[in-house]
């Protein structure tokens, strides 16, 4: 199946994995809605909501920017209905954003805790209480979270347990929608089997590049999930790889930053 005319909502998206969904869909012609906060160049980070808007419409899309910080409830409920008046409604929710800090207890400062917190279960969960009422209305509609799978083992606690517990609320998020929306909203959550090779890597100490993939692999696993029927899979905790073999991709060489390298699995896995 294919995103044409399908109305995405992603939130982040102005670079790194959620620009790659944004563009995977606008060559579907998919309209495609981006609700970030990056309105001007940032100093160290590619892209604003401007440029990747205009590379959405260069690929066959259309695109919406809107200057977003997810964490305010009036930011979001104005951008959702502004863009389901643009288009016609809300087709689909890609909860992309999100925010990461890999230190202990001790060395977490309490900003960085409420924005991680702030971005990635208030966040998560306010997008799709806004885009729901438009997602029930909608043919085929999804949400796809970009979230681990759900584990209580220890040892992904440990090393940085804020961000652990702010990543698998978004998980949580996943696991109880589907649940509550059962039959009416798919709701899946998707998480890479390597390291994506984003600007996030500044956060990740020691990580060598050359042993990550592209975030077009995600684009791809992304869209596989959301042009497929909504009783195919609903509260499932999916990876991308595993995605992308369910559909026949065989040659994953192509999303490696440099072919050949011994690939550095992502965390939670």
């Amino acid at each position: 199946m294919s995103l044409k005319n399908k109305t995405l909502f992603i939130s982040g998206g102005s670079r790194g994995i959620g620009e790659a969904i944004a563009l995977r869909a606008a060559r579907d012609g998919a309209n495609v809605v981006l609700a970030a906060k990056t309105e001007t160049p940032h100093p160290k980070l590619p892209g604003t909501i401007f440029s990747v808007a205009k590379a959405i419409e260069a690929a066959g899309g259309q695109a919406l920017p809107l200057k977003v910080d997810i964490r305010e409830d009036a930011q979001v409920f104005a951008a959702v209905e502004q863009a389901a008046q643009a288009f016609g409604g809300i087709d689909i929710l890609v909860n992309n954003a999100s925010a990461i800090n890999l230190t202990g207890t001790l060395d977490t400062p309490m900003r960085r805790f409420d924005l991680m917190f702030g971005v990635n279960v208030r966040g998560t969960f306010l997008c799709s209480q806004a885009c729901l009422p438009h997602l029930l209305k909608a043919a085929n509609p999804h949400i796809l979270t970009l979230a681990p799978p759900l584990n209580m083992d220890p040892k992904w606690f440990g090393p940085h347990v804020a961000y652990t517990m702010a990543k698998y609320g978004m998980s949580q998020c996943v696991l109880g929608m589907a649940e509550e929306f059962k039959g009416r909203v798919a709701i899946n959550a998707l998480w890479p089997r390597t390291v994506i090779h984003t600007a996030a890597l500044a956060m990740i100490p020691g990580v060598d590049p050359e042993r990550c993939r592209t975030p077009e692999i995600m684009a791809d696993a992304v869209h596989a999930v959301l042009s497929a029927p909504i009783a195919q899979r609903s509260g499932r905790f999916l990876i991308d790889e595993e995605v992308l073999r369910e559909v026949g991709v065989s040659d994953f060489d192509r999303y490696a930053v440099k072919p050949g390298m011994p690939l550095l699995p992502d965390l939670f896995l």
